[in-house]
């Protein structure tokens, strides 16, 4: 039997918890991070993204791209608690939840505690749990490995989930540069 590995990365994560919190920034470009001229953004918001800003960008740079970008300072606290009630979720599912950072993790499912037998429901299932529980969306990869599995999880982003199966395997990451 194929391992059934699940990679959850949340959608913006700060970024998103921030237009959360505060309903005036929903819809518009933020970054959190320093605004300053050696200040570096920790994420961007997807509004903030089509124009080309990205976590680990310059803030000046950001502003350059970006014209009228908030700034917004980090709530890291804010941040980890949000972060716990994923993580409350995913145990729901499975002890075998390997933290990446606060916005994302693999969990392995093939024997998992609610007695599911196909991963992409499990997957489908969480993301919809953690929307109820946070207002925030979560995208997912499923594969039989972890590297595939992070991969499938950027395919349909944001807020989407896609497969890379045994059978289609590195042919999946053809495509690819």
């Amino acid at each position: 039997m194929s391992r059934k590995i699940i990679h959850i990365d949340m959608d913006a994560f700060y970024a998103s918890v921030e237009q959360r919190d505060n309903p005036a920034l929903r819809g518009l470009a933020i970054a959190v991070g320093g605004s300053g001229a050696r200040g570096v953004l920790t994420t961007a918001s997807y509004e903030a993204r089509k124009f080309g800003v990205h976590s680990a960008m310059p803030s000046v740079t950001a502003a350059r791209k970006c014209p009228g970008l908030i700034f917004v300072k980090p709530r890291f606290e804010v941040y980890r608690a949000v972060s716990q009630q994923i993580r409350d979720i995913f145990y729901d599912y499975t002890p075998l939840v390997e933290p990446l950072s606060l916005d994302e993790a693999y969990l392995d499912v093939t024997k998992n505690l609610k007695g599911m037998e196909i991963a992409t429901e499990i997957a489908t299932e969480i993301r919809a749990r953690i929307l109820a529980v946070t207002g925030l969306t979560a995208s997912a990869g499923i594969s039989y490995n972890k590297f595939l599995a992070k991969i499938a999880s950027d395919l349909n982003k944001p807020n989407g989930q896609a497969v890379i199966a045994p059978k289609n395997g590195l042919h999946s990451l053809s495509g690819f540069p």
